[in-house]
């Protein structure tokens, strides 16, 4: 069975303290769970959950705003100081990672040739900067700070592209779906049975989009990027 353990966070000046099951608490903080409730072995705030030491209503009020256990129960998960193993922190690292790398190749481009990022180039920056992840934040939090240092060793920048395209009428039906999933805007079937569209997509997909356009039509879209 899996152990209990107590997560500590330190806000306004005062201690904030649950148990919590290890394992779930693990889940919860990588995205495997939702419901903080199911983390909790006690529902309580504590201000030294060793000694039994319960927080009072007034100061969690003042440091979370509310004193809902469910929103407070988050707050501390998401940004106190959660036990895990080592196994568990290298596997969270790992994983916190690719998704970093995933979001810069996927949203940017190298502005010299306006042509995306591969994953693999933003690994290497990533390496070279000497980049560290903090396995306790999203990705998306850690976007920003990560991106200023790769700007030293490579030229980048987060952009959308937006396009234009004509589908024809014997792959319209076929090809809809796939515009649809990469940022269809707006569309118009027109006269002859032809499908004219707008998309607009992260940059870093541009060779994706346009391979899988070109693969519903059988090269014969009209492509155009605004």
């Amino acid at each position: 069975m899996s152990k209990t353990v107590v997560v500590k966070y330190h806000k306004e000046g005062n201690e904030f303290e649950i148990f919590v099951n290890a394992d779930l608490a693990y889940e919860y903080i990588t995205g495997k769970r939702s419901d903080p409730l199911v983390v909790l072995e006690a529902e309580e705030i504590f201000k030294d959950a060793k000694k039994g030491e319960r927080q009072s209503e007034d100061k969690i009020k003042k440091a979370f705003g509310t004193t809902e256990i469910s929103k407070v129960a988050d707050a501390i998960l998401k940004h106190g100081d959660v036990p895990i193993t080592t196994e568990q922190r290298n596997k969270l690292l790992e994983e916190k990672r690719r998704q970093v790398i995933e979001i810069i190749a996927r949203n940017s481009i190298d502005p010299r040739t306006n042509a995306p990022n591969p994953p693999m180039r933003v690994e290497n920056a990533m390496n070279e900067a000497k980049i560290t992840i903090d396995p306790f934040k999203s990705a998306q939090e850690q976007i920003e700070s990560i991106v200023k240092k790769l700007s030293v060793i490579m030229p980048i920048k987060f952009t959308t592209i937006k396009i234009d395209v004509k589908i024809p009428a014997e792959f319209a039906n076929r090809s809809f779906g796939v515009l649809k999933r990469y940022g269809m805007k707006s569309d118009e079937w027109l006269s002859d049975g032809s499908l004219s569209a707008k998309l607009e997509f992260p940059a870093g997909l541009q060779n994706e989009v346009f391979d899988r356009i070109n693969s519903a039509t059988s090269g014969k879209a009209e492509i155009k990027i605004v």
